[in-house]
């Protein structure tokens, strides 16, 4: 384990990176409705840190949490899992 402690990782898709290092990701997530008990999808934008402007739109990665970057930047890139088509 890192010495640092472990980060939270992220699964999401690519919505945009329109801006210079830095890309917004989509997350999903299932929660249950505490009265009806059934699954609904809730979903969360983040940006997260890219070096080198490798992702693009519709691309599926992996996010780690990190140390704020900028005002709204405390994610990274870690890797891309799957290109879009």
């Amino acid at each position: 384990m890192d010495s640092r402690g472990k980060k939270r990782t992220m699964q999401g898709v690519v919505l945009s990176n329109k801006m210079d290092k830095t890309v917004v990701i989509l997350t999903e997530r299932l929660v249950k409705h505490p009265r009806f008990h059934k699954y609904m999808k809730r979903h969360v934008k983040y940006k997260a840190h890219d070096e080198n402007n490798m992702c693009n739109i519709g691309d599926t990665v992996l996010i780690a949490e990190s140390r704020p970057l900028s005002k709204d930047k405390r994610w990274r890139v870690r890797e891309i899992i799957e290109r879009a088509k």
